[in-house]
């Protein structure tokens, strides 16, 4: 895998991933777990085409700056850049906007993993 794939996911907000539905806040505004999540999934998306059959990645690390609120109704874009690859760890930035305006960048770590080998580690109790 190489170093500058880049990545693009987009949502709206809605009743569902606001602060107060997440119960990370209060108030009817998108919620810093939905800007995470949309972060993920373009991160995630942007390598899926580069794994093996038998790969996914799964997130091991964010460190997000969650600068401006947005408004329900508003449609929410995430971009992702993949800067670092080291073996099976995939670093990415992050910048997510609320149209032209920046309201939250961050850093994204995702490791490459076998899917039959991860889902075997699990606890059987736990499904």
């Amino acid at each position: 895998m190489r170093t500058g794939i880049k990545g693009e996911a987009h949502t709206y907000v809605n009743q569902d991933n606001t602060a107060a539905a997440m119960k990370s806040g209060t108030l009817d505004v998108l919620a810093t777990p939905a800007v995470v999540a949309l972060i993920e999934q373009a991160c995630q998306e942007s390598v899926a085409g580069e794994l093996e059959a038998d790969e996914t990645t799964v997130g091991i690390y964010v460190c997000i700056e969650h600068m401006a609120a947005t408004a329900v109704g508003k449609e929410v874009r995430a971009e992702s850049m993949l800067v670092n690859v080291d073996n099976r760890r995939l670093l990415f930035e992050a910048l997510v906007y609320d149209g032209d305006k920046l309201i939250a960048k961050g850093t994204h770590e995702r490791c490459v993993v076998n899917t039959e080998r991860f889902l075997s580690k699990l606890n059987p109790n736990n499904l």
